[in-house]
């Protein structure tokens, strides 16, 4: 068995629930109005995040690279994720304790 199949596995799926789909759910709520406005500013730091994840992941499943590349392409990717939840939701739920909204 292929050591690195499961860690391929959780990379894409820390991608896509920790990264696209907050970040798509918070662009949302600042687009209908319903965050405070320097939340945005917060999605212009998150964003380019949660896309250089998404395309190191990539590169850490598809790449015929040897395993170590493609375990640290897949370790940095959720580690983007990781950084990309706390600019965006961290900084959601400061700016809205501090706004009181």
């Amino acid at each position: 068995m292929n050591p690195l199949r499961p860690l391929r596995w959780y990379a894409g799926l820390a991608v896509l629930f920790f990264g696209l789909i907050p970040a798509t759910m918070l662009t949302l709520l600042v687009a209908r109005g319903d965050t405070p406005g320097q939340v945005g500013f917060l999605l212009i730091g998150g964003i380019p995040l949660v896309l250089a994840a998404l395309v190191l992941a990539g590169r850490g499943m598809t790449g015929s690279a040897e395993p170590e590349v493609a375990a640290r392409r897949l370790h940095l990717s959720m580690a983007l994720v990781a950084g990309a939840d706390v600019l965006m939701l961290g900084g959601n739920a400061l700016l809205r304790m501090t706004s009181g909204s």
